[in-house]
């Protein structure tokens, strides 16, 4: 009965190497990018999936907000799509 048990043992082990390495740190970035596009506002600069930068205008219902790109340009857009938010420079 040992010895069946001992032959799980790496079996075991390769997954709480997984888990530990690849799932957890999956989970993080994920649960980051959901509380980050919760938290989106007017004037907020983000970055799509498609790579266009852009300024929140307005966030509306049904998971969506309305981006200027330039004046007079403005596009709707899945919030699921925002990549990143950027960081606004302080000026000296």
């Amino acid at each position: 009965m040992d010895s069946q048990f001992a032959q799980f043992i790496p079996l075991i082990l390769i997954f709480v190497i997984f888990y530990f390495f690849l799932i957890r740190p999956q989970q993080k970035r994920v649960k980051e990018h959901k509380d980050m596009v919760a938290s989106l506002k007017r004037g907020d600069e983000v970055i799509t999936s498609g790579g266009i930068i852009g300024k929140v205008d307005r966030v509306l219902e049904d998971d969506r907000i309305e981006v200027i790109l330039t004046d007079n340009v403005k596009v709707q857009i899945i919030k699921s799509t925002i990549t990143s938010l950027l960081k606004k420079e302080v000026k000296k």
